[in-house]
């Protein structure tokens, strides 16, 4: 992957008791083939990561100094790909 992310932060969504989920998951359907997405959120999202992976998607997750969590997924490399 080339390193192109969408960037998505639900916090606010978060912090108002509504369910990101759906929009998560409209951003993925509408995800390129070479761009991953960029979550921020009020937790980690771990039940996130097992739906991630079933469409193909490795997490890279980091809290930030504030106490918020940012979880970038990119796509999964094919078993044979090539590249950098």
């Amino acid at each position: 992957m080339s390193g192109r992310f969408v960037t998505l932060d639900v916090r606010e969504e978060l912090r108002r008791g509504e369910e990101p989920f759906p929009r998560i998951m409209a951003t993925v359907r509408a995800l390129g083939p070479d761009e991953g997405l960029e979550l921020y959120a009020t937790f980690e999202p771990r039940p996130l990561y097992a739906v991630m992976a079933e469409l193909g998607f490795d997490a890279s997750v980091e809290q930030l100094p504030n106490g918020d969590w940012r979880v970038r997924f990119v796509r999964q490399r094919a078993e044979g790909a090539s590249g950098p």
